[in-house]
């Protein structure tokens, strides 16, 4: 399965596509390292980024974007921009766009810690999140836990 982790800061949208098959991970070359949302909050930016986003996923056909999760308040909660960006990327039609809480993710790299260090996988250090993301929703597929919600 192809999925894409994606880390929402400012008005980027960071992405990592990681494949697994038959217990292997890949990590595919992409044309794109982060999607950009224009500051100017239009209508028309927020549908072009969404346009923009739909169309990489579509190219490397991704089966699944996972979204990490911000906090809606607090010392780290989102900016309200990055919310729309959330919104309209899990408003694209036929793409599964799911989310996952902070907790959730780190509870699911306990269990199952990266193997390999961030720094041989060839992403750029801005994408380590996105990559963590991406490999939490693989092994939150191949070892479901149940006590998870």
């Amino acid at each position: 399965m192809r999925i894409c982790g994606v880390e929402i800061k400012g008005t980027e949208a960071v992405i990592t596509i990681l494949d697994y098959h038959d217990g292997l991970f890949t990590i595919p070359d992409c044309r794109a390292r982060k999607v950009e949302f224009n500051k100017q909050n239009r209508t028309s930016d927020l549908v072009y980024f969404q346009s923009s986003f739909a169309k990489l996923m579509e190219d490397y056909k991704v089966e699944r974007v996972i979204i990490k999760e911000r906090p809606l308040t607090g010392k780290f909660s989102g900016g309200g921009l990055g919310f729309k960006m959330e919104a309209s990327l899990q408003l694209i039609k036929d793409l599964d766009v799911q989310t996952i809480s902070a907790n959730g993710l780190k509870a699911i790299i306990k269990r199952n810690p990266v193997a390999v260090e961030f720094a041989e996988t060839g992403l750029k250090v801005f994408q380590e999140q996105a990559f963590i993301v991406a490999y939490a929703a693989h092994m939150n597929i191949v070892y479901p836990n149940a006590e998870e919600a």
